[in-house]
């Protein structure tokens, strides 16, 4: 796939006044019109004042000129980096010029789509570009800073050059067809298989991580009417975001609110109220309620403490468990006793708060955080977090491996191995780019910014 031989050219800050902005032009003309627009060579990535004046000769601003020459430039092509004033009218006129001067305007992700073409990043690293501008936490930030390094495309290709070598090692065999494969060659086979599926499955259990790094964990707040659910979210919050009474029922609805805690994203859900005794509107509410429960990731139980232990209706109370459940007894600065839990819950967490005034809200805050970092423990000391592109992959490279593993088993023909190791590896190809496929490169960059 070529590189089109265009130079383009547009902002690579956001619309809108500000103190600067800066644009970015790439391709074979660079150099020129620099020289054109300066007067001057350019010394390489090294910033010149100078005064930009339209080719018609018209004063246009004050700008700060960097020219960075291929191939040591984001794109690997020649890239002109030209800082203005962060006036929107100025950041059109020189568009205007440039585009005049034979540049045309960039699509959505070209930079980066030019920078995988021309070998500066495979396809991982690319997606990371996005990671990183649409980081919402410090987990996030570290996790698409470490993908554009190459940590995921470093675990592909160990997994293809073990695929490459045990391909090497069953073909050889196609070349003599009238020789079995001996027993110890196929244990050493099944062992390398093995491994490589070992592996795999590591990286696909970091789909679920990936996806609490960008949409946010998501925590549940269940429990009775007049708990304090409500008021529990405000605190948390840090602002009124939700209606509070002291009528039971007052929320029907549930009610979001994303906020960062510690290094993590949490996106809490105030829920409605779960009493038996309800008209049709608050039973919509509970059945919203059952909704967001079945997609929790961390419930907060929410009880009265001055009421005891209250058990929660069959369709939720089955998704509970002391891995993904914090026990949270509200107003236990009005009854300071411990309540009694019931045998069966005597595993889960349990914290004592008064969201009203504030009591325990810390130690709920460490509770959530160390509950966030547990999926991080699970990814190793690289925070690979894989997306559903590369989930679904892996998932068609983890079933060819299997399905050469049974054919190893069963000493069936080396054909239909190989055939099986050449999927799985031309799989493990879609995810770093190794493969000439212009729909998924289209898809992929369609989602970036102008001017990345």
């Amino acid at each position: 796939m070529s590189v089109s031989p265009d130079t383009i050219v547009a902002p690579a800050t956001p619309a809108g006044t500000s103190a600067l902005a800066v644009l970015r032009a790439s391709g074979p003309t660079v150099t020129a019109i620099a020289q054109e627009v300066l007067g001057r060579d350019l010394v390489p990535r090294t910033v010149h004042l100078a005064k930009y004046c339209a080719k018609a000769g018209e004063f246009v601003d004050e700008v700060l000129v960097t020219l960075f020459p291929t191939p040591r430039s984001y794109t690997g092509e020649d890239v002109l980096e030209i800082s203005c004033h962060g006036n929107p009218f100025i950041v059109r006129k020189l568009l205007e010029d440039l585009m005049d001067r034979g540049c045309r305007a960039a699509d959505p992700g070209e930079f980066t789509r030019r920078a995988f073409l021309n070998g500066k990043m495979d396809l991982s690293q690319a997606e990371a570009v996005i990671d990183l501008i649409h980081a919402k936490s410090e987990r996030a930030l570290v996790s698409a800073h470490q993908q554009l390094r190459g940590v995921l495309g470093r675990r592909l290709r160990e997994l293809c050059d073990w695929l490459v070598m045990l391909l090497a090692r069953i073909e050889a065999y196609i070349d003599f067809p009238e020789e079995d494969l001996p027993m110890e060659d196929r244990t050493l086979a099944e062992t390398q298989l093995n491994h490589i599926l070992g592996e795999l499955n590591r990286l696909m259990a970091t789909n679920r991580y990936g996806a609490l790094l960008r949409e946010g964990l998501r925590v549940i707040i269940i429990g009775e009417p007049n708990v304090g659910k409500s008021t529990l979210l405000n605190r948390l919050a840090a602002r009124d975001r939700a209606l509070v009474s002291p009528i039971p029922g007052t929320t029907r609805d549930y009610l979001e609110e994303t906020i960062s805690i510690g290094p993590h994203r949490i996106r809490l859900v105030d829920t409605a109220g779960l009493s038996t005794q309800t008209n049709e509107i608050e039973k919509c509410g509970i059945e919203k309620t059952y909704e967001q429960s079945s997609i929790a990731d961390l419930f907060l139980w929410v009880q009265d403490a001055s009421r005891g232990f209250v058990p929660l209706p069959e369709r939720i109370a089955r998704l509970v468990t002391a891995e993904n459940t914090l026990f949270v007894f509200n107003k236990s600065d009005k009854h300071s006793a411990p309540v009694d839990l019931p045998v069966s819950f005597s595993a889960f967490p349990v914290l004592y708060i008064s969201a009203l005034a504030g009591q325990g809200i810390e130690l709920l805050i460490n509770a959530i955080v160390s509950f966030a970092d547990n999926f991080s423990d699970q990814t190793g000391e690289e925070l690979i977090a894989i997306n559903s592109r590369h989930t679904k992959a892996l998932s068609r490279a983890e079933e060819s491996l299997k399905s050469a593993k049974v054919q190893l088993e069963n000493n069936l023909f080396p054909e239909l191995i190989t055939h099986d190791l050449k999927v799985a590896l031309a799989a493990l190809g879609e995810i770093n780019g190794k493969i000439d496929n212009e729909a998924i490169l289209d898809s992929l960059f369609a989602s970036f910014c102008i001017g990345k």
